[in-house]
């Protein structure tokens, strides 16, 4: 037995038993984290684990909103080269969850994640007991992944991508991450350099290749006209209206972005503002923001009710940043102008738009790439950078429309990549 993951199941079981009863009395206290409260433990009691007859019985594991949109374009691909399989998708968050079951139809069960406790995983695997445990994108759990190999349940990552800030923190812990990756079957990895770097840590080589990051093949799919049209129904457009969308901002972001927002003004007065913040329990400090700066405001849910009347929108829904996308004039990508390692800018980009991110984007430098290798994207340096790109991209139609078109090939050159990540998984059934 591996020294590094005895310990982490020592460690982890003690702070587990210590610090639960605190945990449980805030839950109680406070209503937070009450969903799915014994779901996280492993105790299943409304789920009909025993009546799931479908096989093979394929269990992805999606942490949250973004991996969720992965596993709708691998579910896709699953259901149409396996129909009589079962699905059983597990999420960390509520916000993951409720998308999940929104998203998801048919043959499939939805549960919330067990924490990485060792009688939890195991309690989970039995009550399932998967065929395969498929996890998405940089969920990699020691006790899950290291339990399901040993009650010989198959384990896979998928679509699988390590950031330069996670290879960081995961070198520090490389003998229990090189026992927990040998614990794993095949890894189907986004890029080169994801591959590359969870070989670093431990990955046997012969089980790592690259496939491609499906959520390219499910971005393209969700560019219908209808969804221009609706979006441009509930923002009450009539055509040619200015719009800048910031998506996923973080603190701090939402001054630079209101700084930048002002100068526009100057020069296009009609201005549509549409602020994204990447945590919706932020929506109220935002607003308090937007009205610092004399800005009327509305909420998004707001507008699906009553007609918009304000310049500036804030957006305090799950899930629909992408198609908000489609009636921009203009897009800025959050969390890049503050360390904390950018977002996805491909969905702005698959719309056709010209798409600006700051110097912060080490978490989807793939992303990035991709588009700088097409010339298809925007980096600005800071806040004044960003306000004269804005300015000129907007007075400059036509390189606007030619830098968005550039953007839009860069996604459409990389589809397919669900489909190869199914064969992965249907090769290890």
């Amino acid at each position: 037995m591996n020294i590094p993951y005895l310990l982490y199941v020592f460690t982890g079981s003690i702070l587990f038993l210590l610090l639960f009863p605190f945990f449980l009395l805030y839950s109680l206290i406070t209503g937070k984290h009450r969903k799915g409260l014994l779901q996280r433990l492993g105790i299943y009691i409304n789920v009909p684990a025993a009546s799931i007859s479908g096989v093979p019985r394929i269990w992805l594991h999606a942490a949250s909103v973004g991996e969720v949109k992965v596993a709708g374009a691998i579910i896709e691909s699953i259901n149409s080269q396996l129909p009589e399989c079962e699905i059983i998708v597990s999420t960390t968050t509520t916000a993951g969850h409720e998308l999940s079951i929104k998203s998801f139809k048919g043959n499939v069960t939805f549960v919330y994640a067990p924490v990485d406790f060792i009688l939890s995983v195991r309690k989970s695997l039995s009550a399932f007991k998967p065929d395969i445990l498929v996890c998405i994108e940089t969920e990699i759990w020691p006790n899950w992944l290291v339990q399901a190999h040993k009650m010989g349940i198959r384990t896979m990552i998928v679509n699988g991508r390590i950031s330069v800030r996670s290879i960081r923190k995961y070198i520090l812990i490389k003998q229990l991450m090189k026992y927990t990756l040998s614990c794993i079957d095949a890894f189907s990895m986004i890029g080169k350099e994801d591959a590359e770097r969870i070989r670093k840590i431990g990955a046997p080589l012969e089980r790592v290749e690259v496939n491609g990051n499906a959520k390219y093949d499910l971005l393209v799919r969700q560019t219908i006209p209808e969804i221009n049209l609706k979006m441009k129904g509930i923002f009450n457009l009539k055509g040619g209206e200015t719009v800048f969308v910031a998506g996923s901002t973080r603190k701090g972001e939402e001054k630079i972005i209101l700084d930048t927002y002002m100068e526009v003004l100057k020069d296009f007065p009609d201005t549509i503002l549409v602020i994204a913040p990447r945590h919706i329990e932020r929506t109220h400090q935002v607003e308090t923001i937007v009205r610092e700066y004399g800005c009327q405001c509305q909420l998004f849910t707001e507008l699906k009710v009553a007609e918009r009347k304000s310049p500036v929108v804030i957006v305090n829904t799950i899930g629909e940043l992408q198609d908000l996308y489609s009636i921009a004039t203009i897009a800025f990508c959050g969390g890049s102008l503050v360390p904390l390692g950018g977002q996805n800018v491909l969905e702005a980009a698959v719309w056709g738009k010209p798409v600006i991110y700051g110097p912060y984007m080490d978490d989807f430098l793939g992303a990035k790439d991709l588009l700088e290798q097409f010339k298809g994207g925007i980096q600005v340096e800071n806040g004044h950078d960003l306000t004269e790109k804005v300015r000129y991209y907007l007075l400059n139609k036509k390189e606007a429309d030619s830098i968005g078109d550039l953007a839009r090939r860069a996604v459409m050159s990389n589809k397919g990549a669900a489909g190869k990540h199914t064969a992965v998984i249907c090769k290890h059934l």
